[in-house]
């Protein structure tokens, strides 16, 4: 597994990186080949350390993000959490492939395991990622999606949990 750590305005020791990596190795190896990527973020705001990890795959992306004094208990809590996350999606593959394997003899399909309850159409004129911000305040949304004026990419804007704003940019 390819492993990169970063820090933001925080200097992390040798120690640290060897650590990470210990870690990242004997934990997630089991789950994916040496083509996986990982990358540990870094920052530190009020006294604690705030490590993000994510593990990209053939196209899925992991993700966890914890907050502590010690980078090392936050790193082994993330490592938890990616790990349940694993188990979670490779539990619903076998019980949609199992699901699937007698589908002309059941009489009764299990339903799916998300329900998409209401589609939504609206008009996306170019805007910038302040004005998103703004309309998605103005909204009173969580996420809000726009046409990016400088790119002419679809984005997606919204608010982290510490109050900061995020966009997601597709790569294509």
């Amino acid at each position: 597994m390819k492993v990169t750590i970063t820090a933001k305005k925080l200097n992390i020791s040798q120690s640290f990186n060897e650590y990470a990596e210990k870690k990242l190795n004997t934990k997630l190896d089991r789950f994916f080949p040496e083509e996986a990527e990982a990358k540990i973020t870094l920052a530190e705001r009020r006294d604690m350390i705030i490590l993000e990890l994510t593990v990209k795959y053939n196209g899925i992306i992991y993700r966890a993000e914890q907050t502590a004094k010690d980078k090392n208990d936050a790193l082994d809590v993330t490592v938890d959490r990616i790990i349940r996350q694993i188990r979670k999606q490779k539990t619903k593959v076998e019980k949609s492939l199992r699901a699937n394997a007698f589908e002309g003899l059941a009489a009764e399909q299990e339903e799916p395991a998300y329900e998409v309850i209401r589609y939504k159409k609206f008009e996306m004129r170019p805007m910038t990622v302040d004005e998103a911000i703004l309309q998605m305040n103005l909204l009173d949304h969580k996420f809000f999606m726009f046409k990016n004026a400088e790119t002419g990419a679809v984005n997606v804007v919204y608010k982290r949990d510490e109050g900061n704003y995020a966009v997601l940019v597709p790569e294509n």
